[in-house]
């Protein structure tokens, strides 16, 4: 089993790149940046809690419906710019070898990705995260999170110096202690920065995150109050997109796409005027899909 350990390192990393559809127009007219965080459980419909026991096959094993999920949320991400996946499958047994972060960059034609490969099952299963991209990233950092192995934390900053815009992208752990600790070494990543967005399943409630966690000095905007787990009874809110206070909330949305046993969270922010004029058109991002 210690083969199937992946041995990890803070490392700088380039993203994946879909060539054809890299496109050099600026950024949409609106000057708004969409952002959506799902944890999609591999591609498995769970819409009760018993199919935790009688759909549990489906974490080892592929299964027919899998892919017709994932085209469902791949017509979900046709209108953001950034996209946070949780629970993805890096392409193993289990999901017909297909590396679903890869497999939606390309339903939802998002010219830049990446896959955080956090737990090396070998062919049995390939634990990841993800993130789309409209933009080109400045810089992505892959950081295995303090804990036992298996979680893990991308951090995305487009733009230079303290005015960037950096983007953290998570799945915290179950327990508080050890939550505590990787919302620590977070809190470091992103210190320096003046606009900060965190995204993810986080495993907590946001008044937890902001009033009691490592966060707390931020001052970091929880915009949302809608449950998002269990997705067919949403009860708690463990899913997030945090604003640090320079970046303008437009909308915030609990989507009602019940496919995984959590539900999307998608939000829409306004860039400041300095970071829109001075970093992001460098960038050379690519328009949003039209809708069909």
């Amino acid at each position: 089993m210690r083969r199937w350990r992946t041995e990890r390192v803070v490392g700088l990393r380039a993203p994946q790149v879909n060539e054809h559809h890299l496109q050099t127009s600026g950024l949409p007219e609106d000057g708004r940046l969409r952002l959506l965080s799902f944890n999609i459980q591999v591609g498995i419909s769970t819409g009760r809690y018993h199919h935790y026991l009688t759909r549990s096959w489906q974490h080892l094993l592929p299964h027919t419906g899998r892919a017709g999920n994932l085209q469902k949320i791949g017509k979900l991400l046709a209108d953001f710019d950034l996209v946070a996946l949780q629970e993805v499958d890096g392409g193993s047994l289990r999901s017909g070898y297909v590396n679903q972060v890869e497999h939606l960059a390309q339903l939802g034609s998002f010219p830049y990705w990446y896959q955080q490969l956090n737990r090396n099952l070998g062919r049995l299963a390939q634990h990841s995260n993800g993130i789309l991209s409209r933009l080109r990233p400045w810089s992505l950092e892959d950081h295995p999170l303090p804990g036992p192995a298996g979680r893990g934390a991308i951090l995305a900053r487009f733009g230079e110096g303290p005015d960037a815009l950096v983007v953290v992208m998570m799945h915290l752990a179950l327990g508080t202690r050890t939550r505590a600790r990787q919302l620590a070494y977070i809190r470091e990543l992103i210190g320096g920065y003046r606009h900060q967005i965190l995204m993810g399943d986080m495993n907590t409630h946001a008044n937890d995150l902001l009033l009691n966690s490592p966060l707390r000095d931020l001052g970091l905007l929880a915009p949302q109050a809608e449950a998002t787990f269990p997705s067919w009874r949403p009860q708690r809110c463990l899913d997030h997109i945090l604003l640090s206070p320079g970046l303008t909330l437009e909308r915030v949305q609990v989507l009602d796409l019940p496919i995984s046993d959590h539900l999307p969270v998608a939000v829409e922010i306004r860039l400041p005027d300095s970071l829109v004029a001075d970093s992001l058109p460098a960038l050379s991002p690519s328009p949003r899909r039209p809708q069909a």
